[in-house]
C-alpha cells in the first residue's frame, strides 16, 4: 500500500489530474477501511490471524494487478480501495494476535515496538522501490514501462507477504461471558478509549499529510520521483530505528509521557517544513519528524490494550481503525482544498496548530480522571 500511495498519485499528476483529484485518489486508500474496520475486527476475534490475511493478501495483488494492466484513474481509484482495505484487514488481525501473546503492561509495549517495525520498513521500501522502477524500469525516466514495473513489484510484494503468516500457530479463542449483545459503540462510553481515540486521529492526521503534501511539495519544485521516494523513504527509515530501540527502552517508557512529547515535537517540525526547498532540508525534516511520529503507534496499541477487555479487542482495533480511516478519507480531501485554496504549505501549518492543541488530551492518557 505504501508504494502505491506513492506510484498512484504521481501517475494522476503525470496524466494531468490535479492536486484535489490525487487527495481523493489518496482518501480512496482509507475509505474501504471505514466501512471494513468494524466487521474485520469481528471475523477476526472469530477467526484468528491467517483467514484476515489470507483474504488481505488476494484482494491487494488483486488491486496492485488492475493498475498494472489497466492504469488508467478511474481503474486506480479502484486498486486503492482494494489495496486500501485488504491493508486494514490485515493490520487488525495482525495487532490482535500480538497483543493477545502479551502478558504484561512491558511486554505489550516490546511487541507493538517490534511489530510496528514491520509498517516503517513497508513504508521506506515501498514508495523507494517505486521511485526507483518510475524512474529507471522505463526506456525514460517517468514514462509508463517504469509505472507498470512499480504495480507488478508492489503486486508480488502482496503475494509475498503470505509466506510470513502461513505456518504461524493459531491462539486459543477468546472465552465469551454469556449476557447482552454489546455493540462495538459501547467501547466510547470508556472515557480512556475516546480520549486515545482524539489523540491517534490527530496523530493519524500528521501521517497523512506528510504523505500528501511532500509528492506535491516535490513535483512543484522540480524533484524526481526517485528524490519525492528517498525523502518518504527516510521518513520510514527513522521510524523504523527508533522503534528497534524501543523494545529496549520500554520498561522505562510511559505512554502519556511519550505521545504527549512526540506532540509537541511534530507541531514544532510541522511549522518550518513548508520553509525547506531543498531535497536535504526536507530529507533531515524527514527524518526529525520519523523518529518522532515513529515513537507513537506501540505507545497508543499497549494502551489500548489495557483499556479495554481482551474479548473484543478486535472490536476495539477496528473501531480505531475506522475512526482514523474516516479521518484519512477526509482530510485528504481537505488537504486538496486547502492546497488549492492558499497553498500546500499551509496545510502543514493548519495541522501542526490542531495537533498542538492536542496535547491536553494526550496528556491526560495518564489517569482515568
Amino acid at each position: 500500500m505504501a508504494g502505491m500511495r506513492l506510484a498512484a498519485p504521481l501517475l494522476a499528476l503525470r496524466q494531468g489530474y490535479s492536486a484535489m483529484a490525487v487527495g481523493v485518489l489518496l482518501a480512496l486508500f482509507a475509505l474501504t477501511q471505514v466501512f471494513l474496520a468494524l466487521p474485520a475486527g469481528r471475523f477476526a476475534d472469530r477467526h484468528g490471524l491467517k483467514r484476515p490475511v489470507g483474504l488481505g493478501v488476494i484482494a491487494a495483488a488483486t488491486g496492485a494487478g488492475l493498475a498494472l494492466a489497466f492504469p488508467v484513474f478511474p481503474v486506480l481509484c479502484l486498486s486503492a480501495l482494494l489495496t486500501g482495505g485488504a491493508t486494514g484487514a490485515a493490520t487488525i488481525a495482525l495487532q490482535r494476535h500480538v497483543g493477545r501473546a502479551a502478558e504484561t503492561p512491558i511486554q505489550l509495549k516490546q511487541v507493538f515496538s517490534w511489530l510496528s517495525i514491520g509498517p516503517a520498513a513497508s513504508n521506506f521500501l515501498g514508495p523507494f522501490v517505486a521511485g526507483l522502477l518510475i524512474d529507471h524500469a522505463g526506456h525514460t525516466a517517468g514514462d509508463m514501462q517504469g509505472y507498470c514495473a512499480a504495480f507488478l513489484f508492489m503486486a508480488l510484494l502482496a503475494l509475498t507477504a503470505w509466506l510470513w503468516v502461513r505456518q504461524t500457530k493459531e491462539l486459543p479463542p477468546v472465552a465469551v461471558v454469556a449476557g447482552p449483545k454489546l455493540r462495538a459503540w459501547d467501547l466510547l462510553h470508556l472515557v480512556m478509549f475516546r480520549r486515545l481515540l482524539i489523540v491517534n486521529w490527530l496523530l493519524s492526521a500528521c501521517w497523512d499529510v506528510h504523505t500528501f503534501v511532500v509528492p506535491i511539495l516535490g513535483h512543484e519544485r522540480g524533484f524526481s520521483a526517485s528524490v519525492i521516494g528517498s525523502i518518504l523513504g527516510a521518513f520510514a527509515i527513522a521510524a523504523a530505528v527508533i522503534r528497534l530501540l524501543l523494545p529496549l527502552l520500554a520498561s522505562r517508557l510511559r505512554e502519556w509521557v511519550v505521545v504527549s512529547g512526540a506532540m509537541v515535537v511534530t507541531a514544532a517540525l510541522f511549522s518550518v517544513y513548508p520553509l525547506l526547498a531543498t531535497p536535504f532540508s526536507m530529507g533531515v525534516c524527514s527524518v526529525l519528524l520519523g523518529l518522532t511520529l515513529g515513537t507513537v503507534q506501540p505507545m497508543i496499541m499497549s494502551t489500548l490494550h489495557q483499556i479495554t477487555p481482551e474479548a473484543r479487542h478486535g472490536e476495539a482495533l477496528g473501531l480505531r481503525l475506522m475512526a482514523i480511516n474516516a479521518s484519512s478519507v477526509a482530510m485528504p480531501m481537505v488537504f486538496g482544498l486547502a492546497g488549492a485554496a492558499v497553498g500546500v504549505s499551509a496545510v502543514f501549518w493548519m495541522v501542526g496548530l490542531m495537533v498542538s492543541c492536542g496535547v491536553p488530551q494526550a496528556w491526560r492518557l495518564r489517569t482515568n480522571a
